[in-house]
Parts: structure tokens; sequence; C-alpha cells
């Protein structure tokens, strides 16, 4: 075992040298993030359906572990947006102690993808796919935010999208002004300081100002304190959830949304993280570190977590060198809540709405939805549209299933469509090249510049020669007016081949065999070689009739032909 290879980047880093100069770049990377993170960890545990504190917890507790043990330079961790629709749904469903097993179980499947190395196979789920249920949980978390920021006397609000609305229709009626002057004031604020002062934190300058307006005004708004009461000022003790076979069946599904979501959202953190840098993560690490970070949140109280994109970015820029910034983001919200825990509760929940709304729209990526929905080919526009869809009118889980199973057939169909089994000897329907010539014309190895005996045909196979395809092959001697003494298949450009594929080509070699056909494979690579040999087909048809080009399967073809 490769114990270097494991090693988290937090040690790696640190162990090219640390200064007091570089202390001091992550403590003001650390605090600045920190200062941002308050009111968006309050935020999105508000908006996931629990009480405040909890996002605190979850934002210290999985910030300090992601950014000690994780795979990235620059990674900061806590709750975010992504995570929102779904904790919301697993709370309404199971309540927070059914949220709790299946994050914890989440966590385990976090870190198992991690040991068993499946970092880069999360890379590849479909942009189309990202890109729909990211800007479908965006719509979502933009319409659960309306309660707040309109200050409407809803008590419980429903997870469906439809539902909310109908919801709003009915309760449009009962605006509390004042709340809603808060968050337009709040959203005006965040977007012109955001515009004009980059570089200063617009959310914590937004919530004082709004505090300060409700408390110095007593104007009749809901606040974190008149929701959920006063706020813990340290971190609860932890304490193992009450786990039961029929709980974690019930919740099981939910605990695989969970991991592919936070697998996905923190490795496109880290990917984001690079390109702003150009380092590079170790994604599998990360992986493991996300699951660790699970695991520890729920068990002091908090909720699902994973890289936070804006918050890593915001890290970056603010000049982080190592991951100690992460740390010291994690330690200053824990010192945040110590001293200021009896302020937070005068924070207007329409600011936080107002911020959370902003992020929506920041999360959707809508210029992106816009070029694939507009500009991309119609199969990516297929998966775009029906992963949003699914998304918002029904729930996360049927839209990312769906959107990557819809992706799947349409790339196999892209396959079948680019795969072709065709007669060399016909150029009539071959693809051409920029002078509308076919392109076998330019092919030194063409069948056309061979010599080709009467009683031999030429078939090549031209892609992959999986499933989609296999059932082509079987069709080929019908084709041919009278069956050949030899038929010579070119495989010089079939990269890959499946079972499905190998069985295909054992059904022809017999079907050849019945028709008193010689069957003789050209330009087969090693790759397939192996595994012809592995399955006996090289017993079957023999040795010397698998050739490495077409000149000696045509040489083996005139042998054959003279033995007659």
């Amino acid at each position: 075992m490769n114990v270097k290879y494991w090693l988290p980047r937090s040690f790696t880093v640190l162990r090219e040298g640390y200064s007091v100069t570089k202390l001091s770049s992550d403590i003001v990377a650390g605090s600045t993030v920190a200062i941002i993170a308050l009111p968006l960890a309050m935020a999105f545990a508000i908006a996931s359906g629990v009480s405040p504190e909890k996002g605190l917890f979850t934002a210290v507790v999985a910030g300090l572990i992601i950014s000690l043990f994780g795979g990235s330079r620059y990674q900061i961790g806590g709750p975010t947006g992504a995570f929102v629709v779904v904790l919301y749904a697993v709370i309404l469903k199971h309540g927070y102690d059914g949220l709790v097993i299946a994050t914890f179980m989440a966590g385990i499947m976090l870190f198992l993808m991690g040991v068993f190395k499946l970092g880069n196979i999360i890379k590849y789920i479909p942009y189309p796919v990202t890109v729909g249920f990211t800007t479908g949980i965006a719509l979502i978390i933009f319409s659960s935010q309306i309660k707040d920021f309109f200050g409407l006397p809803i008590a419980k609000m429903p997870a469906e999208f439809v539902d909310q609305w109908k919801l709003y229709s009915t309760e449009l009626l009962h605006v509390n002004y004042y709340a809603m002057a808060i968050g337009v004031v709040s959203m005006i604020l965040l977007l012109k300081l955001r515009h004009r002062f980059p570089h200063i934190p617009a959310p914590i300058i937004v919530i004082i100002l709004s505090a300060l307006a409700v408390y110095l005004f007593k104007l009749p708004v809901e606040t974190i304190g008149s929701k959920f009461g006063a706020l813990p000022s340290t971190l609860p003790y932890p304490s193992m959830p009450a786990f039961s076979l029929e709980k974690v069946r019930v919740v099981f599904p939910d605990a695989m949304t969970i991991a592919l979501l936070g697998a996905i959202e923190s490795l496109l953190s880290c990917v984001v993280a690079d390109g702003m840098t150009g380092d590079r993560h170790h994604s599998n690490k990360e992986l493991m570190a996300q699951g660790v970070a699970n695991i520890a949140s729920v068990l002091f109280g908090g909720i699902a977590a994973t890289g936070a994109i804006a918050r890593t970015a915001t890290n970056i820029k603010a000049g982080a060198y190592s991951p100690v910034s992460g740390v010291i983001h994690a330690l200053m919200l824990l010192v945040f809540m110590f001293l200021f825990s009896k302020l937070i509760v005068l924070i207007p929940l329409a600011t936080l709405a107002a911020i959370l709304i902003v992020v929506a729209w920041n999360m959707s990526e809508f210029h992106h939805f816009k070029a694939i929905a507009l500009k991309s080919e119609r199969n990516d526009m297929v998966v775009l549209l029906m992963t949003f869809f699914l998304t918002v009118l029904i729930d996360l889980n049927t839209g990312v299933q769906t959107g990557i199973m819809l992706a799947g057939l349409l790339f196999i169909k892209r396959m079948i469509d680019v795969t072709g089994i065709v007669d060399t000897k016909n150029t009539i329907g071959m693809p051409l090249d920029e002078d509308d010539e076919p392109m076998e014309m330019d092919d030194a190895n063409a069948i056309s510049k061979k010599i080709v005996p009467k009683d031999v045909e030429v078939y090549e196979i031209d892609g992959p020669f999986f499933f989609g395809v296999a059932d082509r092959l079987k069709n080929v001697l019908g084709e041919v007016s009278s069956p050949p003494k030899v038929f010579i298949l070119r495989m010089r450009h079939v990269p890959m081949i499946d079972a499905t594929g190998l069985h295909a080509l054992e059904e022809f070699f017999d079907l050849c065999q019945s028709n008193g056909t010689i069957l003789v494979l050209s330009g087969v690579n090693e790759h397939i070689k192996l595994k012809i040999r592995r399955l006996g087909f090289e017993k079957k048809i023999g040795l010397e009739n698998i050739t490495d080009n077409i000149d000696m399967a045509l040489s083996r073809a005139h042998r054959l032909l003279m033995k007659e």
C-alpha cells in the first residue's frame, strides 16, 4: 500500500515549508471567508428546514475536517445551496433524525468512493445533466425564499415547487411590507456592493445594516431570534444517531442522492480552484475527507456538507496559501458563535432570503443553460431540459437519475450511428472527405488498391463493436448474392469489443461455417486478441485466421483457395 498516495493535502503542502508570511496570508483569507460563511451557513440551514445553528455547526465541524484531510489546497467546506432541496424534502418526510441517518450513510458512501478510487468517474457525469439539476436547484431555492422575502404568514412550506406556488397564490395578499422592503433593499445592496466593491464581504454588511434597522426602529418582521429563539455559543457534545434497519431502508435512496450530489459538488469546486490557481487536487482524498466530514457533522448536530464553490473562490482571491486558511475559517466561525450569538438572533429572515435569492441566481448558470438549450445539438438539449424539469417538478433524485440514464442512451445511439459494417468494395454511402470523395480513397490500405480474389468478400467494422451494433453482423451474409469461400472481416478501426460483440462474432463464425465459408479476421488489436483468446474463440476460428493486416488476410485467403 502506497501511504504517500493517501496523505492529506494539508500534510504535503506544509511539508514543503511554511513561514510566518504564509500563515499571515492564510489568516487573512480564512477570516475573510468566515465573515462570508457566517450568514450563508445559517441561511442554508433555515432553507433546508432546520434551525440556523445547525448550519454553523456544519460549517465549523465539516469545514475543519475537509480542510485538514481533503485533497485540495484551497477547498472550503460547509453547507451549500445544492443540498437545500434534498435536505428539506428528507426532513419533511423523515424528520431531522432521518436526515442524520441519511447523511451518516452518505458519508460512508463518500468515504468508500474515495477508497475505491471512484473520484475520476464522478467527473464524467454529462455536463447537460450537471447544468440541468444545478439550474433546477437554483429555481427551487428561489421559490422557497418567497415566503421570507415577502414575510408571508405560512407555518409550513411544502417541498414541491408546484405546491409552493399554489400556496403563494392564496397568501400573496398577506404580504408584510416591512419585510418586503428589507428584502428589496438588502438585495439591491448586495448587488451594488458586489459590483462596486468586489473585495468587501457584502452579505455581512447587509445583515449588520438590516439587523440594526430592525432593532432601532422596532420593525414588525420575523428574525432568527423570533422564530428559532436563542443560539448556542458553542458546539454540542457529539451523539450517535439511533439506527434501525427500517430507518436505514427508508432513507437509503436519499443517502445515495446526498452522496452523489456531495461528490459532484465537492469535485466541481476542486476543479474550479485548480482552474483559478494552476494547482491539481486529489479527487479520491477529497471524497474520503468529504465522507468523514459528513459523518462528523451530523454527530455534532449539523447537516450535510460539501465543497462550497463561491467560498473556495473567495478563499483563493483573499490570498490563501494552504489548507490552513480553511481551518482558520472554521475556527473563526466558532469564535463568532461564542462572541456574537446574542447579536446573530437579530438578523431578519427577509435579509437571509435576499442573500439566498442572489446565491440562487449565481448558481443557476443561466448563460450556460441558455447556450445548451438554444445552441447545442438536440441530444444535449433534451438531456438538459429533461433533467431540469424533473428536478423542479418531481425531485432531484428523479432528475439526476433520468438525466444520466437518458445521456447514456443517447451516447449509445451516437456510437451506433458512427459504427458501421460496410462492404469495402462498394464506396456508395461511405463517409466523404472535404472534397466529397470517399474517405477510403485516401487510405493506403484501402481494399480498392488491393487485388481481391473472386470468391472472397471483404467487409469492415468501423467503430466500437458493442451490443448496440452487434446485431448488424448477423445480416451481413444475407447481403451477399452467394456465400463466398472466404470472408475477410476487417477490424483495424475497432478500438474495443464487449461480450455481446464477441458473442455476435462467434455466431457469425458458426453461420459462415454452415455456409461453407471460412472466416478470416484482419487488423485485430492486441486487446481484442486477448479477449478472443480468453473466450476460447481463438481455437475455434484458428490462430492462422486471425491476421494483423489486410495483406496478411488476403495472403491467407489465396492459400485457402489454392487448397481447393
